[in-house]
């Protein structure tokens, strides 16, 4: 298997040449990240520089995000909210360029929180319309869009808590936009919204576009709380999956633990 660090959650605060930096000492040659600038639509100098930042890294930018939104508004991702396609085309625009330019091949477009006054039609046409344009953008650059579904606990707005909320959608992008769309499979997120993580990863298969991990409840390192990653994490193998697998979780309040789970050996590209 090959491990990723997403920068946004292990690296805080940092600037990216320092995340960048940290991820090689640590031993690792590809990451991810949330969307990293402050606006849906960033300068052209801000993308070139970030562009630059990665390329001089010699680490590989696995996955992206999308931009979630005004934060203060409670948006949380443009996907499902009516009326908001032209952001959600205009980030989209910004987010597929860094992918053709850096070889990002997963974007993930964050669902959102629908309006709580918005028709469940009009959430489905917003929907698909996005998610339509976007797929087909993504493809145009041999990249695939993912959906997420996040935890009622933490997200108890959101627009997407289990997985088969994103089967769903997918079928129906495949059947009306002649699209395909994958899962973020967050082991986190499924195993405090719905668990059992070995049946849905062997029903889901064939539709897991990326992997991220952390542990239940605390969102920390594997080994930190209930999941039982030495069965989770060769049933991802065992059932074909050959992506990265996101290291999304919080650091350790000791810097030189928050890897210290996943051996040296296994951060480039897998175990021997």
């Amino acid at each position: 298997m090959r491990f990723d660090v997403n920068l946004s959650i292990l690296f805080p605060g940092m600037p990216l040449t320092e995340q960048l930096a940290a991820t090689a000492r640590a031993g690792f040659d590809a990451v991810e990240m949330w969307w990293p600038f402050p606006e849906d639509i960033p300068r052209d100098a801000e993308v070139d520089s970030l562009v630059d930042s990665v390329s001089g890294s010699g680490l590989a930018l696995v996955a992206l995000n999308m931009t979630t939104g005004d934060a203060a508004a409670g948006e949380h991702g443009l996907v499902a909210l009516p009326g908001q396609h032209a952001r959600f085309r205009d980030n989209l625009d910004v987010t597929v360029a860094i992918a053709e330019r850096l070889g990002t091949r997963v974007i993930h477009a964050p669902f959102g929180n629908p309006p709580p006054d918005a028709s469940q039609d009009a959430i489905r046409e917003a929907v698909i319309e996005n998610l339509a344009v976007a797929g087909h953008q993504a493809a145009r650059i041999g990249a695939q869009i993912v959906l997420e579904p996040l935890n009622p606990v933490d997200f108890p707005r959101f627009g997407l808590h289990r997985v088969e909320q994103v089967i769903e959608i997918i079928d129906l992008l495949a059947a009306e936009a002649g699209v395909a769309v994958g899962v973020l499979f967050d082991v986190y997120h499924i195993q405090r919204s719905e668990g059992d993580l070995i049946a849905r990863i062997e029903a889901y298969a064939d539709r897991i576009g990326h992997v991220q991990i952390a542990d239940v409840p605390d969102r920390m390192h594997p080994g930190s709380g209930e999941v039982a990653f030495e069965r989770v994490l060769p049933a991802f193998e065992r059932v074909g999956y050959r992506g990265y697998v996101g290291l999304e979780y919080r650091p350790s309040a000791d810097p030189a633990e928050t890897f210290e789970w996943l051996p040296t050996e296994w951060r480039r590209g897998g175990p021997p």
